[in-house]
């Protein structure tokens, strides 16, 4: 699988597919989330916090603390990397100790960790498609993550 695509009419809809992805997520697995201002991407995370039994509602962007952690079925790692500029800046909060441990972690505009990006993970990119229609790109990164995308593309389709 390389990649695939879902079109989405609305913020419940989002939500619910970040849901049926964090279903087939499990500790240390990364999910990076690319897209512009308002495309989606923390009712995206809203979603995976639901699929780990975490009350939606609790899901904030952490722009300004840069990390929150929620405890769920395994606990949830959300970085939002929007006013970081550098990769010492982003060195400097210990994402490190987040990747691949007892939780899940997802990163908001991803792109920024440039060479820091983890190997394996899945891409999300979100982009507008209208007033409430949003564009999900699904791209796995890694064998896992192909296996978690085929297993999640079969329940979408």
């Amino acid at each position: 699988m390389r990649t695939f695509k879902i079109m989405t009419s609305g913020q419940q809809e989002t939500v619910a597919l970040g849901s049926v992805l964090a279903r087939r997520l499990r500790a240390g697995d990364v999910v990076c989330l690319f897209g512009d201002l308002g495309t989606g991407k923390t009712t995206f995370v809203k979603g995976l916090a639901s699929g780990l039994r975490i009350p939606s509602r609790r899901v904030h962007s952490p722009s300004f603390v840069l990390m929150n952690i929620y405890q769920g079925r395994v606990p949830l790692y959300h970085f939002d990397l929007y006013r970081l500029d550098t990769l010492e800046e982003i060195r400097a909060i210990g994402y490190e100790e987040f990747l691949y441990g007892d939780g899940i972690a997802v990163v908001e505009w991803a792109d920024k960790m440039g060479t820091l990006i983890p190997d394996e993970r899945i891409n999300v990119f979100l982009s507008h498609r209208g007033e409430d229609k949003r564009l999900l790109e699904f791209k796995p990164s890694g064998s896992r993550y192909r296996e978690v995308l085929e297993s999640f593309k079969a329940v979408k389709t």
